[in-house]
């Protein structure tokens, strides 16, 4: 007995079917969500400033989908594990502040050995963060392998000091 090609047709698009919905659901699901809207008070202390700049890191900043810290995952672009340890003495004339925020305007400014340029300019769009934003930020990266030191009225030669 032979099957008519209509029905071996609609055999084949169901099997078809049921193998890639069945491939669908074995891939790991991820819920991503847009950025939650982080304000910044003008007067935050720099244990409130760190706790922001990592929320801005993990959000807005889209930082972790690059760096890592502690090695963990890809290593696109250097790990800030210690990173204020390193800033310090990274560029000579340039404090730990300077050279954050050097790497986050001028991001092609300095390359670290053994990596390719790539990071955007973070003060611009897509990512577009503010100078609060950033100062925030950079108070974080001081908290890894150091002690934060900066504030929202902190000049650096980027900004004119905290306010827009």
């Amino acid at each position: 007995m032979r099957v008519p090609l209509i029905p071996r047709l609609a055999l084949l698009v169901l099997a078809t079917t049921a193998f890639y919905t069945y491939v669908g659901q074995m891939v790991p699901q991820k819920e991503v969500h847009p950025p939650v809207e982080i304000v910044l008070k003008k007067d935050m202390d720099t244990a409130e400033m760190v706790k922001v700049g990592r929320e801005i890191m993990d959000g807005k900043g889209l930082c972790f989908t690059c760096h890592t810290i502690g090695k963990k995952g890809a290593l696109r672009f250097p790990d800030l594990e210690n990173v204020d340890a390193r800033a310090k003495t990274r560029i000579p004339g340039l404090d730990d502040i300077g050279y954050f925020a050097q790497s986050m305007y001028e991001p092609d400014h300095f390359i670290v050995q053994g990596f390719n340029p790539g990071m955007p300019v973070i003060n611009k769009p897509p990512i577009g963060l503010t100078d609060e934003e950033i100062l925030t930020v950079i108070a974080y990266l001081q908290s890894l392998g150091g002690s934060p030191t900066v504030t929202m009225e902190t000049k650096h030669q980027y900004n004119k000091g905290g306010g827009s």
